[in-house]
């Protein structure tokens, strides 16, 4: 979440008439995030969140995203269910861009997560990808393979900037992925960016999933690799072994893994640190000075990368 579009009280006001959600009370930006721009929304009767799509996100996928998040609240995932209008629509146009008003949840994001958050982090994502198969609409994973490809390519030499001898690197891993990535794995829809700062925690369990922007239809494993990459790897960029354990059995608890998902961890580890990198590299360079979101490192990427190429068997992960 972040905030680069600002909206004017005027155009708040305008919106918020075509809705029976209270009088305003309290609107503030959320900088976290760097994708949208995001803006608490307090009324006399609810709380909500205000999303307005930036220029990254196509408004051809928002009826997926939308009716994804209202397909999964109704079989009992938790997470934001887009708010109807008095004419039953949920796409608005606000200052310029797509724009829609969703449910607010309640929790936090954790800084820290334990093994115990882990584990419960794994069933989540089991009971997401169980919901999900049940959703009719589709959407291909536009950062997959291809994507990394276009993305590294935009790029140019930039990422030797950075470190020395990154582009060449890069370029290596991709046809190494190109010639060995998994095509019969069982797939499905995926969250595809599930970060510790997109699921809530209440007494240590999940109250809730956010931020289904990256949504798509893909390998269920590839989910839960960028699950290891995002939860797995301490502050000072060791990989916890306890920890990926937690999140490997949490998930098995809902939806048993297939042996040659498990099998293909390691390479789907290798594809979600190659994502990740490509996309902050490319943020890294290209995001405006005056937007209101702090970039993040491209470089934890670049060593999660490094580890995961050096994993020979699903064994490393504890498993």
């Amino acid at each position: 979440m972040a905030v680069y579009t600002e909206v004017t009280a005027e155009e708040l006001d305008a919106l918020l008439e075509r809705y029976d959600i209270g009088e305003l009370t309290a609107c503030k930006g959320i900088a976290e995030g760097v994708e949208n721009s995001n803006f608490f929304l307090g009324t006399d009767r609810a709380q909500f969140i205000l999303t307005l799509y930036e220029k990254r996100v196509s408004p051809g996928d928002l009826p997926f995203f939308l009716g994804l998040m209202e397909h999964l609240a109704q079989n009992g995932v938790s997470c934001p269910t887009p708010v109807h209008d008095r004419s039953g629509q949920v796409l608005q146009t606000v200052a310029g861009r797509p724009a829609a008003i969703v449910t607010f949840l309640s929790g936090y994001a954790l800084l820290k997560p334990q093994p115990a958050h882990c584990f419960a982090l794994g069933s989540a994502l089991a009971a997401l990808h169980e919901s999900g198969l049940t959703f009719p609409l589709r959407r291909e994973n536009a950062l997959s393979l291809a994507g990394w490809e276009k993305l590294f390519a935009a790029l140019g030499g930039m990422a030797g900037k950075l470190q020395p001898g990154m582009p060449e690197s890069i370029g290596a891993e991709l046809q190494t992925l190109r010639r060995e990535w998994p095509q019969n794995l069982p797939a499905g829809v995926i969250h595809a960016d599930l970060f510790p700062d997109n699921v809530f925690f209440l007494n240590d369990k999940v109250s809730g999933v956010i931020d289904f922007y990256f949504a798509c239809n893909d390998l269920l494993a590839y989910d839960l690799a960028i699950c290891l990459n995002a939860w797995c790897f301490e502050p000072d960029r060791a990989f916890n072994v306890t920890k990926a354990r937690a999140l490997l059995n949490g998930y098995n608890s809902v939806r048993q893994l297939a042996p040659e998902e498990l099998e293909a961890l390691p390479l789907l580890a290798r594809g979600s640190a190659l994502r990740f990198l490509l996309t902050r590299l490319y943020d890294w360079f290209n995001t405006p000075d005056t937007a209101f979101v702090k970039r993040k490192d491209p470089m934890e990427y670049w060593r999660k990368l490094k580890f995961h190429q050096d994993v020979r068997t699903p064994g490393a992960y504890g498993f």
